[in-house]
């Protein structure tokens, strides 16, 4: 991998580590490096738990609200952390939600979805879209504008989110305004060039790509609900944001959706962060590269939503 030299340094003191050999184990290891960097309470952002009807029960979602009064009803975006499918929580996407919110001046609504290889495909995706459809539903008690919605996810959540955008487009809504897709995983066939080129036992790479999509799926048969890149007509859309890293084994999946959404005749932003590696930003956090590559897409969702 040809990495940008202001963050080459970031993965001298990572070890090799395989995420899918022990999903449980994974989970707990994340936990642990997010407790150890959690963030401080912010006076501008209101945070609480509910949980809301799910298809296989009740689900939890966290919500982030600007504390800032306002009496006109704020725009709502539904976001879905990352973590290869298989691991990831509410405090995965901690940062991106607290980002989004004081940006857009946003309603956050982090959906603890369900995880595989426990509870494969559909399962996820169905509690993603059952949160966006009680967003809709609780617009009002929510003080969310309805007609400002947008999905957001990183990773495996970018999967999630423009799988749901293509349901809310097929099941005539809820309908969205904006889908921002950060480095999403998109194809299950995993046969682009970037897949063999980015080779890295210590990040996110070809291997991973690969396992996560068995492990997600289980015995069932991809369609675009769970592959977006499998969606025949993408045609109808909201605008989307991909951010693409450039030595990320899923830079081509994106490009490649990024390059259809375009021809569908959908408005798409595509920025490419050049010689960052998938998820960078979390080890990265405080170079330049990664403060550029947020002020990027926290202004196109902002503008997005006004």
């Amino acid at each position: 991998m040809h990495l940008h030299p202001e963050i080459a340094h970031a993965l001298d003191r990572i070890p090799p580590f395989d995420p899918l050999a022990d999903p449980a184990a994974t989970r707990a290891y994340v936990r642990c490096l997010l407790a150890a960097a959690s963030p401080a309470d912010d006076p501008q952002i209101a945070v609480s738990l509910t949980t809301i009807p799910g298809p296989a029960g009740d689900l939890t979602v966290r919500i982030y609200r600007p504390t800032r009064q306002d009496s006109t009803p704020r725009p709502g975006v539904l976001y879905f952390h990352g973590g290869a499918f298989v691991s990831g929580d509410l405090d995965t996407g901690d940062g991106n939600c607290r980002d989004i919110c004081l940006a857009a001046g946003a309603v956050i609504i982090s959906v603890d979805y369900r995880l595989a290889p426990e509870h494969p495909y559909p399962a996820a995706f169905d509690d993603c879209y059952a949160a966006l459809r009680w967003t809709a539903e609780n617009a009002d008690a929510l003080n969310v504008d309805p007609t400002r919605l947008a999905v957001a996810g990183r990773s495996a959540g970018g999967a999630l989110a423009a799988a749901v955008a293509l349901a809310a487009r097929d099941r005539s809504g809820p309908d969205l305004v904006f889908q921002l897709l950060l480095v999403p995983a998109l194809d299950d066939r995993c046969k682009l060039p970037s897949i063999g080129e980015c080779i890295d036992d210590r990040i996110v790479d070809g291997r991973v790509a690969r396992g996560m999509w068995k492990l997600y799926l289980g015995s069932a048969g991809a369609d675009q609900y769970a592959a977006p890149a499998r969606a025949q007509d993408l045609a109808g859309l909201p605008p989307a944001y991909l951010e693409i890293c450039q030595a990320d084994a899923l830079r081509d999946e994106a490009l490649e959706y990024g390059r259809r959404l375009m021809t569908a005749g959908v408005h798409t932003e595509l920025h490419v962060v050049p010689g960052a590696f998938h998820l960078f930003e979390g080890y990265a956090p405080d170079s330049q590269l990664a403060r550029r590559a947020t002020a990027s897409w926290t202004s196109a969702i902002t503008s997005a939503l006004v």
